[in-house]
C-alpha cells in the first residue's frame, strides 16, 4: 500500500471529485460518504451517510473495534456477501454461514502479512461431487466480486491530505 501526504487548506471539497462539494458517483448514484470524528484519547466514531455508527479505538478498550479488525470484518463480510448467492441458489435461501478471519500483525512493518478466512456451512445434505463444485463456484465468486479481498491482494494507492481550518482568531484579528 502507497501512501502519499500533503498538506491543502480547509476545503470541503472531495478528494476524488473535480466539483467543490461534489459527491463522487458510483453508476448514477451517490457514493456514501464516510468519515470518523475523534471522540476521545484513540478513540473515533465512524460513521456514513446512511445513518451507521461504529466504535473505533484501542484494543484495551472493551466495546470497541480497532481499525485492523474492522479490515478484517469487510473481508470477511465481503467474501460472505460474494458469495450468498451461489450459496443461496445450492442450499436455500435460509442458509446459515459464518466467515471466520483472522490475522496478526508484524508490528515491525505496522502490517498483516497474512489474514485467513474460514467459511463454515453445513454441506451435509449435498454430494461429494456437489461439494466440489460448490467449493469452485464459492471460490470463483469470491475472487470475482469480492472488492475488499481484490483490493487487498492488489495492493492499493492511498492519499492523505490534511485540511487544516484557519485559527478563528487569526481570521477575525484586526476588526
Amino acid at each position: 500500500m502507497r501512501r502519499g501526504r500533503k498538506f491543502v487548506g480547509f476545503s470541503a471539497q472531495d478528494a476524488h471529485s473535480t466539483v467543490p462539494g461534489a459527491v463522487p458517483k458510483r453508476k448514477g448514484v451517490p457514493m456514501t460518504e464516510l468519515w470518523v470524528e475523534r471522540t476521545g484519547s484513540r478513540r473515533y466514531t465512524g460513521y456514513s451517510s446512511r445513518g451507521a455508527q461504529v466504535l473505533v479505538g484501542s484494543e484495551d478498550v472493551d466495546g470497541v473495534f480497532t481499525p485492523g479488525e474492522l479490515l478484517k470484518i469487510a473481508l470477511a463480510a465481503c467474501s460472505g456477501m460474494s458469495s450468498d448467492q451461489p450459496l443461496a441458489r445450492r442450499l436455500g435461501d435460509d442458509y446459515k454461514a459464518v466467515v471466520r478471519v483472522s490475522g496478526a500483525a508484524d508490528r515491525d512493518q505496522e502490517r498483516y502479512p497474512l489474514l485467513q478466512e474460514t467459511l463454515e456451512l453445513d454441506l451435509s445434505g449435498l454430494s461429494p461431487e456437489d461439494r466440489e463444485r460448490l467449493l469452485v463456484v464459492v471460490n470463483r465468486a469470491i475472487e470475482a466480486v469480492c472488492t475488499v479481498g481484490r483490493t487487498l491482494k492488489s495492493g492499493t494507492e492511498v492519499k492523505f491530505e490534511i485540511a487544516a481550518k484557519a485559527d478563528s482568531k487569526a481570521d477575525h484579528a484586526g476588526t
